[in-house]
């Protein structure tokens, strides 16, 4: 899957979770950038990208992410390993 396509989702999902079609996502996108990114949304947010994307995370993965590039690069390196 091609990044621009997985950021084009990822946006999909972020304004769904955070009722905001105005987020634009860059590779820097951190929870202090978008209002309401509490642990409740982000929780929200892994599960619905998990069912977007059709992968699964790992709790070690998730509090290694610090920004939406890791983020895509997390999706992307998933999405690739269930395509094997």
């Amino acid at each position: 899957m091609q990044e621009a396509e997985i950021y084009k989702k990822l946006t999909a999902v972020f304004h769904d979770i955070f009722d905001d079609g105005s987020i634009v996502l860059q590779p820097g996108t951190n929870a202090s950038n978008i209002e309401g990114w509490d642990s409740m949304n982000h929780i929200g947010l892994i599960a619905a990208t998990e069912a977007v994307f059709g992968v699964k995370f790992y709790t070690n993965e998730v509090e290694s992410l610090t920004d939406v590039g890791n983020f895509v690069c997390l999706i992307k390196e998933k999405f690739s390993s269930s395509q094997m």
